[in-house]
């Protein structure tokens, strides 16, 4: 069964692949091209589900997309769906990063929260979602040298590290897109015999 996964994250794609082991799955570092979707829903779960859709009919083959982001308490829960571009459209990682600690400079309450929805859908418009949370707190200095996007912010409290002091494998076992795959795996025969 070949399974398309919706991204041009490289880094997404090396934390999604080992958790769909047993499948063949595929990629754009496959070589396959995909239309860009426009992620224009205001929740996770839009977000990922239209992707997967749209990508599944487009291939004519079942694709995984997600839609994660950084929910932060002191904001009112915002990035959300604009982590990736809070501070501005075509903002890179630093600058997010730098907007997040400016933001939270004078804020006693520094509780965040990764989210994750994974939705599997296939060509004949079917789709199912899976959210994944992990639960952390934002700190100012950055630390570590793996992951992507907030990770080096991101202290979570059990290991005592940042997500960007993670080996992929740790990360791979507490992640919220970690939490995500694993609920979607658990259904993932069922969907595909349905």
């Amino acid at each position: 069964m070949k399974i398309f996964i919706a991204t041009g994250n490289k880094k997404k794609i090396g934390e999604i692949k080992p958790l769909l082991e047993g499948y063949e799955v595929l990629s754009i570092a496959d070589g396959i091209e995909i239309p860009e979707v426009i992620e224009d829903k205001d929740t996770f779960e839009g977000n990922s589900q239209k992707k997967a859709l749209e990508i599944a009919k487009y291939l004519n083959m079942v694709t995984v997309a997600d839609d994660s982001g950084l929910m932060v308490e002191a904001l009112k829960g915002d990035l959300g769906v604009y982590s990736a571009r809070y501070a501005g459209e075509d903002s890179t990682d630093l600058e997010n990063n730098q907007k997040l600690i400016r933001e939270l400079f004078d804020k006693e309450n520094k509780k965040a929260k990764f989210v994750s929805v994974i939705s599997v859908a296939k060509p004949n418009g079917e789709v199912y979602s899976f959210r994944g949370e992990v639960h952390g707190m934002i700190i100012e200095k950055a630390r570590g040298e793996n992951g992507f996007g907030y990770d080096p912010h991101f202290y979570y409290e059990p290991l005592e590290k940042t997500f960007a002091e993670l080996t992929l494998e740790e990360k791979n076992k507490i992640s919220h897109r970690a939490n995500a795959l694993l609920k979607m795996k658990n259904e993932i025969e069922k969907i595909l015999k349905s």
